[in-house]
């Protein structure tokens, strides 16, 4: 993560392909919060920054971004905050900083829908030009279990919200969310979802156990059993088959992720399907990657 001279509320996070942006904290935190699965945001609490500090350090970069084309805001869900606040931000960011090519934020169906897409173009006209949006899951049995606080039809419709709006998508979902018992459902209704919401870019993480989240106890106390490293193999693989009809980027090449993959679908999917199995078959870790060399 590039470092500005701004003080940021750690711990920061930001989607990797926003690895060269000005990260501008806008939100400490995550309005939600209580995803079962989720420690990311668990030492803050939720917060809007005021205008006058992001003004501020947005004034203060000016002398070190003439190669700066993108900017991201964080925290959590930035996007939760009002959209007087998020107007003001982005005029900001193009009065100061004019070679902005892209404004991205992370965003879930709560926020994305109270924008609605008369709120979002509005947005996109400032220069929003990214959601990142974690649905996690198309099945709505997981989505209770791990507390989203969405139904599957809300997150699609916060979807289609931000795809008419005019506004690109990175939509993720996490392998082994739903455990061994609800593995091939949370797969193949992810995998359904994703067809039916074509975001622009779509990824599929796996999910980690992090100490003191609820997901973690449940792992610990032996409620919950994840799929070992060839189950969460044999659900991309589910999902890929549920994808059929999908077209656009599709990413397996996360750091939690046991086999790399990049593809653009439908062209990549039968390869993929094919290497897959063929990995599953012969059982060879070599093929995989390491423990030590796995992250969040």
């Amino acid at each position: 993560m590039k470092r500005w001279p701004l003080v940021y509320e750690e711990p920061l996070f930001r989607p990797p392909s926003e690895a060269d942006s000005l990260i501008l904290q806008v939100t400490v935190g995550c309005s939600w919060n209580r995803c079962t699965f989720c420690a990311m945001y668990r030492s803050k609490s939720f917060r809007v920054r005021t205008l006058a500090e992001v003004e501020a350090e947005i004034q203060a970069v000016v002398p070190l971004a003439a190669p700066l084309t993108r900017v991201f805001l964080a925290d959590g869900d930035a996007l939760a905050a009002e959209p007087a606040y998020l107007e003001a931000v982005l005029a900001a960011v193009r009065a100061h900083l004019p070679q902005v090519q892209r404004v991205g934020v992370y965003g879930d169906s709560r926020a994305i829908l109270r924008h609605g897409v008369e709120g979002l173009s509005h947005l996109r006209d400032l220069g929003l030009g990214i959601v990142y949006f974690g649905v996690e899951s198309g099945d709505e049995a997981t989505l209770r279990a791990v507390r989203k606080g969405a139904t599957a039809e809300r997150q699609l419709a916060a979807c289609r919200a931000v795809r008419e709006a005019g506004i690109k998508l990175s939509v993720m979902v996490l392998l082994g969310l739903a455990g061994t018992a609800g593995s091939r459902r949370h797969a193949e209704a992810s995998g359904r979802f994703l067809v039916a919401a074509a975001p622009t870019y779509a990824a599929a993480l796996t999910v980690t156990p992090v100490p003191g989240t609820e997901l973690w106890q449940q792992v610990e106390d032996g409620r919950l059993t994840l799929p070992d490293r060839w189950g969460t193999l044999e659900e991309l693989a589910w999902m890929l088959e549920a994808m059929d009809g999908h077209r656009g980027l599709f990413h397996a090449n996360h750091a939690s992720n046991y086999l790399p993959l990049r593809l653009r679908l439908p062209r990549d999917r039968e390869s993929a399907l094919a290497l897959i199995r063929t990995v599953l078959r012969e059982r060879d870790e070599r093929a995989l990657v390491p423990e030590w060399a796995r992250g969040l």
